[in-house]
């Protein structure tokens, strides 16, 4: 467009000043209106009442009668009456009337405010319970992922300690063995007996050598086990009940008791130190074996004394 409009620039402006040229000569001589208007030109024409006529002498003009003049009859004009004004009652009555729509119409717009007031307290309401309740909701998961979390690694410990117990008693059972025998460069053969490792000779002094159960006041043995042992300083076991043993899986559980001056077991919690396996059904069952487990009374005791239980469940005992 740039190089159209260099090569013919003469060309345009010459033609654009031609137009503006003839336009201010149209304007200045083409549409001028002279002031005042010319009149109306004309030509003058006999009088005569005939298109037909000859000579030159101009005929008298006739005299023409005034017609008589009709009088025409006159309409009477009535009066036109004004409406009286209407009465004041009814005028009253209007006014009353235009009063009581107003104040209808400010009642329902008071009414309509008033609605739409309780409807956005109502939403808002709707909006906190909602919010609380999503509060409220977030909060229980966490406090459930948080306790899934608890659990998890109480799980994980109690395997690891049930794993490593596992281990140090295995270890323990493969360097001595369940009943050591050794010589020494002395005269005799040793042995060793009882329950736990390493060797020796498990028991109390004032025991019975013949008994088959270990420890201060131990009780009895059963087909459900290799037998029950407890330790509790200075009080005896009255009563050990033999646990239900579902007889699926061996282990030892040690059953940490809490007894009272009536020899009552207030408290038990299974899988403490020295128990060699966590299943659920062992460890259950020797919770509710041990709570009802019975002692001597002494006033003299501990209010609370803490002590220990052990169940031995062997598979085909």
């Amino acid at each position: 467009m740039t190089e159209y409009f260099r090569k013919h620039n003469k060309g345009i402006i010459g033609s654009l000043v031609f137009h503006v040229v003839i336009l201010l000569f149209l304007i200045l001589f083409g549409f001028f209106t002279p002031f005042p208007l010319p009149g109306e030109e004309g030509i003058l024409v006999n009088f005569g009442n005939s298109e037909t006529g000859f000579g030159s002498e101009e005929p008298a003009a006739r005299q023409i009668e005034p017609e008589p003049t009709r009088t025409e009859p006159t309409e009477e004009v009535i009066p036109s009456t004004t409406p009286p004004p209407p009465p004041a009652s009814t005028q009253r009555a209007t006014e009353e009337v235009m009063t009581q729509d107003y104040e209808q119409t400010a009642a329902i717009e008071a009414a309509n405010r008033k609605k739409a007031e309780e409807d956005r307290k109502r939403q808002q309401e709707l909006d906190e319970q909602r919010r609380r309740q999503q509060a409220e909701t977030d909060r229980r998961r966490q406090e459930e992922i948080e306790r899934q979390r608890i659990e998890a690694e109480a799980r994980k410990k109690q395997e690891e300690e049930a794993r490593r117990v596992a281990e140090i008693n295995s270890r323990t059972r493969d360097a001595f063995g369940k009943t050591n025998t050794g010589s020494s460069t002395g005269s005799g053969t040793g042995q060793s007996q009882g329950a736990t490792y390493p060797g020796g000779n498990q028991g109390v002094p004032t025991g019975d050598p013949n008994a088959s159960t270990y420890g201060q006041g131990g009780s009895g043995s059963g087909t459900q086990g290799s037998g029950i042992s407890y330790s509790l300083s200075g009080r005896s076991a009255t009563s050990t009940p033999k646990p239900n043993y579902p007889g699926r899986e061996e282990g030892t559980v040690v059953v940490t008791i809490t007894v009272d001056k009536n020899g009552n077991v207030t408290q038990a919690n299974p899988g403490a130190r020295g128990s060699t396996t966590m299943n659920a059904q062992l460890l259950e069952a020797a919770r509710k074996a041990a709570l009802l487990a019975k002692f001597n009374v002494d006033p003299t005791a501990a209010t609370l004394q803490t002590g220990t239980i052990t169940y031995r469940f062997i598979l085909g005992q």
